[in-house]
C-alpha cells in the first residue's frame, strides 16, 4: 500500500480558485494512478478526477470538467488538483486515492485512501 497525506483546504468564497495537494510515500508511489473523490455531508464519495501513473491521461467527472485540473509531479511523488471557478455545491471533504483497480470512478476500487482535507465554498 501507499501512504497518501492531502493539504491545501480552505475556505473559500465563490468564484474563487485553490490547489490541493496529495503527498506520497513509498518507493513505487510514482507507479500508481491516483485520484480525487468528494464526499459532501449526508452524500456518498463522489469522483472527480483521476491520472495514470505517467500523467499522459486525465479523468473529470462531468460536475468538473473545465473547471478542475489534475496533474501529478512523479520526482515529488505529489499530485495535484487545481480548482477554479469553485461553486458552493463543491464544498466537501476531498480525499486522495491510489492503487485502482477495475471501475476507477467507483470508490470501492481504489486501494490506499489519504485522511481527506475540507473544501468550504461560500456565496
Amino acid at each position: 500500500q501507499v501512504q497518501l497525506v492531502e493539504s491545501g483546504g480552505d475556505l473559500v468564497q465563490a468564484g474563487g480558485s485553490l490547489r490541493l495537494s496529495c503527498a506520497a510515500s513509498g518507493r513505487t508511489a510514482s507507479t500508481y494512478p491516483m485520484g480525487w473523490f468528494r464526499q459532501a455531508p449526508g452524500k456518498g464519495r463522489e469522483f472527480v478526477a483521476a491520472i495514470t501513473s505517467s500523467g499522459g491521461s486525465t479523468f473529470y467527472a462531468d460536475s468538473v470538467k473545465g473547471r478542475f485540473t489534475i496533474s501529478r509531479d512523479n520526482a515529488k511523488n505529489t499530485v495535484f488538483l487545481q480548482m477554479i471557478s469553485l461553486k458552493t455545491e463543491d464544498t466537501a471533504v476531498y480525499y486522495c486515492a491510489a492503487d485502482p483497480e477495475g471501475d476507477w470512478r467507483s470508490s470501492s476500487d481504489w486501494g490506499s485512501w489519504g485522511q481527506g482535507t475540507q473544501v468550504t465554498v461560500s456565496s
